[in-house]
């Protein structure tokens, strides 16, 4: 990339058509993803995407329990958004809520030997959908690249995620 492009790039001017086609690719096939997963979980096992996501947190998590907060920056949720679905969550007996015991004002979701039973069932659906929809477009090579372009884009919870 020449000396000027990165100052094009850099002042805020108008994508070009790469970094248009990129951004846009990636926004595209997130969308579409994860609409397919979604309704591919709810069909299945009646457990939309985001609460499949909180189980799987959850269920990788030490004592199956993590404070709210914590949660909610794993799943990509505002903390209010994380309560509605912990609040759904607890109603179809998949999680529980519990004071923290190191902080007392504090709560941690915890998964339930239910909500265990529901993540595990549905855990081979979903995987086999990220691979069906996702993972076999690419070469093995290809998803190494890809992987290392995303963790320079972006590191976290979600690197840990099945």
């Amino acid at each position: 990339m020449s000396a000027i492009t990165r100052i094009s790039r850099a002042s805020g001017a108008q994508l070009d058509a790469d970094e248009l086609g990129a951004w846009r690719g990636f926004l595209r096939a997130h969308s579409r993803l994860t609409r397919e997963l979604d309704a591919e979980l709810a069909a299945a096992h009646r457990i939309p995407l985001s609460s499949y996501e909180v189980l799987l947190f959850l269920d990788d998590a030490p004592g199956g329990r993590l404070r709210m907060a914590q949660l909610a920056d794993s799943v990509l949720l505002s903390p209010s958004g994380l309560t509605r679905l912990v609040d759904r969550l607890e109603k179809a007996g998949l999680v529980k809520r519990e004071s923290c015991p190191s902080d007392g004002r504090g709560f941690e979701a915890v998964i339930t030997d239910h909500g265990r039973a529901a993540f595990a069932e549905a855990r081979p659906t979903h995987l086999s959908g990220v691979r069906r929809r996702f993972l076999e477009h690419f070469s093995d090579e290809e998803m190494r690249t890809m992987s290392r372009y995303f963790e320079r884009v972006l590191r976290g919870p979600a690197d840990e995620a099945r």
